[in-house]
């Protein structure tokens, strides 16, 4: 009956009268801790013998404090909200009391009352100001609570998303975070964000203890085989295995918060993503073949195995000049799927005889190249070894590719191909061309690319890069105000690659659907703010992280383009189109690689941007030619 009362005054106050009773809460405070220091220090006969002066003090103290709390907003800080910047405040307001109890007794009343009486009424009343909020908010979260079973869960993993996770759950009605469990021995036994962290071990015993029946892991930067691994052995358990969602989804997606997970599954996991629901047969286009990824290693190449190795192939080769990001890719799909059989291969796309010797002796029926130099300004500065890697690296897996009979080729390009500025850009486009032009001769291998933009989280994202510049406290660069950029996520993206392999015909040209372009500026705004801090900027001087501009980088674009023409056709999947577009001769191709090889040879940079901007700008002006699919 009581809790029902509370509960309807609790709920009919408003928030301006709220406002009021914890600033006359917080006045009474100030009185009673100047009046109980006031005993504990001269006792009741000194208090007694200057009342007058007392009462003096008590008001002045009582009417500055009320004052600074007001100003601070103190009084409008909401009790579930109540952390440590309300104690900060809290505090200072104590400081303040102090320095202005002495003030006024120095000055009116002659140091009637010492010194040390004022620091221990500050005291008081910190300690008296933070306990009471703390109980307000306990005893409402109990009213609000009433008769509403909140359901609790364990959270795996104690970094900083768990952390943010606890927090954000602290004050929910129906969720209650009891543990942590974290693999990590330094975090085991202590206790974080108010709660006790826990070794796997004791999952069980936690399980029934708090009659658990959902995990979450709160670990979206582990990588797929300790995920997979962690699943496993939670799989033994009754309990729900939910996820929380990647930093790259919650800048992505308006619509997710912090305190939302979703339920995990392990094909899911795997990248299993039920392609048969958006085009029927696609995971037989892969299912026991013998598949080829070439940058295996990178962040594009190695989701491509990752999903591919869902598709169940009978035998997928991991080709990557890094031997760490090799040995890396070939432990995490060993550990997903041991079963499987995958097959690292360390070496250069630019070496003939390696790339003919892994088709021929694996009997490769499907390649996506995916290997190339694709950090702007560092292929700026390495521009001979940028165009050796990128176009002639593509050469020579699609020669290999149509000499050894290999069914389908795939090359993975990149908008920054079309109409290019940057050294990258020109060799990729080129890339293109050489594979454009080896599907008018090709009688056995289908040849297609695909074009899309920045993924999100890639190794040459700007999201990883404002992650790091965030967590040192800024500045965020960026190099315009005005810049913008196409984003897609990682898995996205390689899912409808493999998309375009169930239905290329040969030469295709498909444009992935990457949605509007993103301003970067507002991207890196939301990111500083996501992370709970302010921007720094002229209408705010005193915020937390500042966004410098750093201007546009050589070959740099402010913004990027998905198309060189306007033709384009439907597949029969909404988000990926296929484009019409112009290419060059046979006699033109041999002619162009001819004078690239020779500036390679030569280190001879002027001759090199000589040949890429004629035939580039010849291709793309080029009006009496036949496309690829005519």
């Amino acid at each position: 009956m009581r809790g029902l009362m509370l509960y309807k005054l609790a709920v009919s106050l408003s928030r301006h009268q709220k406002r009021k009773i914890l600033l006359a809460v917080d006045g009474v405070l100030i009185a009673v801790s100047h009046v109980v220091a006031g005993f504990l220090l001269l006792g009741m006969d000194s208090v007694m013998a200057h009342a007058d002066a007392f009462l003096l003090s008590v008001t002045c103290v009582t009417g500055v404090g009320l004052a600074l709390i007001f100003v601070l907003g103190l009084h409008r800080i909401k009790l579930n909200a109540y952390q440590m910047q309300g104690v900060v405040e809290s505090a200072f307001v104590a400081a303040v009391l102090i320095g202005t109890g002495v003030l006024i007794s120095a000055a009116f009343l002659g140091m009637t009352f010492p010194a040390p009486l004022f620091v221990v009424m500050g005291m008081l009343f910190l300690i008296l100001s933070v306990s009471s909020r703390l109980l307000m908010r306990q005893i409402l979260l109990s009213v609000y609570r009433r008769g509403s079973a909140r359901l609790p869960i364990i959270i795996y993993g104690a970094g900083q998303t768990g952390q943010q996770l606890a927090t954000a759950l602290s004050v929910d009605d129906a969720v209650e975070p009891v543990a942590f469990v974290d693999d990590d021995l330094r975090l085991q036994g202590i206790t974080i964000a108010g709660l006790r962290t826990y070794s796997p071990g004791d999952l069980e015993d936690l399980i029934q203890r708090y009659q658990v029946k959902r995990v979450v892991l709160a670990m979206p930067s582990a990588n797929r085989a300790v995920q997979s691994s962690i699943i496993k052995r939670l799989a033994s358990t009754s309990c729900e295995v939910h996820s929380m969602p990647s930093f790259a989804d919650l800048v992505a997606t308006s619509s997710t918060s912090l305190s939302e997970t979703k339920p995990v599954d392990v094909n899911t996991l795997l990248g299993r993503a039920g392609f048969d629901d958006d085009l029927p047969g696609v995971f037989d286009t892969y299912r026991n073949r013998k598949i080829l990824v070439t940058g295996a290693g990178g962040s594009i190449g190695a989701e491509l195995s990752r999903q591919i190795l869902s598709c169940e192939p009978g035998k997928l080769v991991l080709l990557d000049h890094s031997e760490l990001a090799l040995f890396e890719i070939h432990r995490e799909l060993s550990a997903i799927l041991p079963e499987a059989t995958v097959i690292p291969v360390l070496g250069s796309v630019t070496e003939e005889p390696l790339v003919a010797d892994v088709m021929r002796t694996h009997e490769i029926e499907i390649v996506l190249h995916a290997a190339a130099y694709k950090h702007v300004p560092m292929v700026e500065q390495n521009a001979l070894e940028g165009i050796r890697n990128n176009v002639f690296g593509t050469r020579t897996v699609a020669s290999a590719a149509m000499l050894t009979g290999v069914e389908r080729f795939i090359l993975i390009s990149t908008d920054k191909a079309v109409r290019p500025s940057s050294i990258m850009g020109a060799s990729k486009r080129f890339a293109e061309l050489t594979v454009q032009d080896l599907a008018t001769r090709s009688k056995g291998t289908r040849f297609s690319m695909v074009r899309f933009g920045n993924v999100l989280g890639s190794s040459g994202s700007v999201i990883p890069l404002f992650q790091e510049q965030i967590s040192r406290g800024g500045p965020v660069t960026l190099t315009h105000t005005d810049v913008t950029r196409y984003f897609m996520t990682i898995p996205e993206a390689v899912r409808l690659v493999l998309l375009t392999g169930s239905f290329a015909r040969g030469g295709d040209v498909f444009v992935l659907d990457m949605g509007k372009p993103v301003p970067i500026y507002e991207l890196a705004r939301r990111m500083i703010e996501n992370a709970g801090h302010t921007v720094r900027d002229a209408e705010n001087p005193g915020g937390d992280v500042e966004i410098k501009i750093t201007g546009l980088r050589p070959g740099e674009k402010l913004h990027e383009e998905l198309l060189i023409g306007s033709d384009m056709l439907t597949t029969p999947h909404p988000k990926i189109l296929r484009a019409q577009e112009k290419h060059l001769s046979e006699i033109e191709i041999a002619n162009a690689l001819q004078s690239l090889r020779q500036a390679i040879d030569t280190r001879n940079a002027e001759q090199m941007e000589a040949t890429l901007h004629q035939w580039i700008e010849k291709s793309e002006m080029a009006k009496g030619g036949k496309s690829v699919n005519e």
